[in-house]
Order: structure tokens, then C-alpha cells, then sequence
């Protein structure tokens, strides 16, 4: 149970499988060159899943070790770490989401949650949702509100703007997502775009493939 990812759990051979089909900005797109030979020297030396390759690399001495590797370099390993750190969201501020009160913001503060890894714990289960209303002051259906914004934040490249988006399209738990269908999703989410003027530009249907997609490795941990 937790609020990130399980890595553990994804095999380097899921990851390289993973790699192979993701959307990259150009700068990364040399991550998907000689896929199967780098991913298969990593699993050669005994890797075995993202959470030791990402270990690895950030040791300065494993990480020289590596780059001595044929079929790797610096730069390769660089890059790779940036994605691998990436497949973490960052957490939220509570602040940042849109419609909190300047009050309840205060309070969560007071209780010494200032970010939604902090909220996690604190809303896993109904039970705990009503000790935490019952703590700082907030209503409960506040509380649930922020349960939900907390879900939808655990997806990778879901910010505070988005989420509230999704939220208000009732799309707002992790599970919802997994099981939205992307080509209404995009449709919904543009036109609430349009009326709301939220973002300049439109929101692109791959990317919405992805954010359903990706929103399937996301432990389904928060009991509502």
C-alpha cells in the first residue's frame, strides 16, 4: 500500500516492453535504441526490476561501472534515469488545486499536510477520513474531495489543474480513469477546455491514451 507506484514490480523486461511503445519527447527518443540489447546486459548483470536499476544508477560507482558497458554510455544512462525518476509524479499542493478555501488549506497545514503524499495516509479508508474531518474541522465531504484530487494526483503527469478537470467531469478516482474510454475522455475534457478557458491550447488525444494507460500501474489503494 502506498501512494506511488510499486517498482519493484515492474521487470526490466516490462520496462524495456514499456519503453519500446511510449510517447518520448525528442530529446529521449534515443532511449528506444537497441532496447532489447541494453535491457537484456541489464538483466545479464542481475537487475531485475526499475526500483534496482534506478538504485544502481544513482550510485556514482555503479553508475561508472555501467558506462563502461559496449553497448551503453553516460548520456545513455543520464537519460534513462530521468525517465525512470519520472515515472513518480511529483507530489501536489493542496494549495495548488483550484476551489479549496484558504481555510481548509490552513488547517491541513496545522495538521501538518501541506501535499497530497501527505493527504494519502490520512484519507485511505472512510474511517480515516472521518477521524481527519473530525481533527482539523473540516467537513467531510471536503475531505472526500481532496480523497479524490489525492487519487487522481498518483497518475503520472496528472497535475493540480488536471485533476480538478477530471474531478468535475466525475472522472475523479484512479479506477474511473483506467476505465475511461480516451476518445470520449478527450472529447469531454476539450470541451470543458473550451467553456472554462482552463488551457490555451487543446489537449491531445494520445496524450489522453497515455494518462488512461498509464493510470492502470497505479495501485487502487484508496478504499471509497
Amino acid at each position: 500500500m502506498g501512494y506511488y507506484i510499486d517498482l519493484e514490480k515492474i521487470t526490466i523486461d516490462d520496462y524495456r516492453i514499456r519503453l519500446e511503445t511510449a510517447y518520448l519527447p525528442p530529446s529521449r527518443m534515443v532511449l528506444k535504441d537497441r532496447l532489447k540489447e541494453r535491457f537484456g546486459y541489464f538483466e545479464s548483470i542481475g537487475i531485475k526490476n526499475v526500483k534496482e536499476l534506478i538504485q544502481i544508477l544513482k550510485k556514482k560507482e555503479k553508475f561508472s561501472e555501467l558506462q563502461k558497458a559496449e553497448c551503453l554510455s553516460g548520456d545513455y544512462l543520464i537519460l534513462l534515469l530521468r525517465e525512470l525518476n519520472s515515472t513518480l509524479p511529483k507530489p501536489v499542493k493542496i494549495k495548488d488545486f483550484s476551489g479549496i478555501s484558504s481555510e481548509t488549506i490552513s488547517k491541513l497545514e496545522n495538521a501538518g499536510i501541506k501535499n497530497t503524499v501527505k493527504l494519502f495516509d490520512r484519507v485511505i479508508n472512510s474511517e480515516s477520513r472521518r477521524k481527519l474531518a473530525a481533527e482539523t474541522g473540516i467537513s467531510e465531504k471536503e475531505v472526500f474531495e481532496l480523497t479524490k484530487l489525492t487519487d487522481l494526483s498518483r497518475i503520472r503527469w496528472v497535475g493540480a489543474t488536471f485533476a480538478k478537470m477530471l474531478s468535475d467531469l466525475e472522472v475523479d478516482t484512479v479506477d474511473k480513469v483506467t476505465k475511461a474510454d480516451p476518445i470520449d475522455l478527450h472529447t469531454r475534457v476539450n470541451q470543458l477546455n473550451k467553456e472554462k478557458r482552463i488551457y490555451k491550447g487543446q489537449i491531445g488525444l494520445n496524450d489522453m491514451k497515455i494518462v488512461v494507460n498509464i493510470a492502470k500501474d497505479v495501485p487502487l489503494d484508496i478504499k471509497y
